[in-house]
């Protein structure tokens, strides 16, 4: 097998082959064509702000991440932290999409305690018959977080990853960026 960009980071699906997203008609048109979302907000604050949504388990997810994460500051006037809230989603998405190839994932942003809150929620398996497997999977998983470390630490942010509870099963990856 020859490795590719769309390897699983994961060693327990390293071994099966990650499937290749199916060819996106115009992938090299001009970003502008897109339709961008419009989100009204009928006088909210960003106190008022609360969005989720649930993106297929693809590596295009990360512009629609993005680009709806985006339209939601924009909307309730957090316009300054558009740039590092960006980068966090696309990066979480990234990694969740080669974590969990073709399962669907969770993402959720709101603003409380003056903070923004993001959640990356995959549908990642522990590794319980494995704990070496399990330790492989932590590290390469942080190890492909290496730039959203780098920018929530330079925007005086935190972030970690942990188990869902149960009934939940997977990975949630929870980033906070101050306002």
């Amino acid at each position: 097998m020859h490795p590719s960009p769309l390897t699983a980071l994961c060693p327990a699906l390293a071994e099966t082959r990650t499937p290749v997203p199916y060819p996106h008609p115009g992938a090299h048109s001009d970003p502008q064509q897109y339709p961008q979302p419009y989100l009204r907000s009928k006088g909210r604050s960003a106190h008022g702000l609360a969005l989720s949504f649930t993106l297929p388990g693809d590596v295009r997810s990360a512009f629609i991440g993005r680009t709806a994460i985006a339209a939601a500051l924009k909307a309730h006037g957090l316009s300054s932290s558009i740039w590092p809230t960006m980068l966090a989603v696309a990066e979480l998405i990234t990694v969740t999409v080669r974590m969990s190839p073709g399962k669907e994932l969770y993402v959720s942003l709101g603003h409380r305690d003056d903070a923004l809150r993001l959640l990356v929620w995959d549908q990642h398996p522990r590794h319980l018959r494995a704990p070496a497997d399990a330790a492989l999977c932590e590290t390469r998983r942080r190890r492909a977080l290496w730039l959203l470390t780098a920018v929530v630490d330079d925007w005086g942010g935190e972030w970690g990853a942990c188990d869902a509870t149960s009934p939940q099963r997977g990975t949630k990856s929870l980033v906070r960026l101050p306002r």
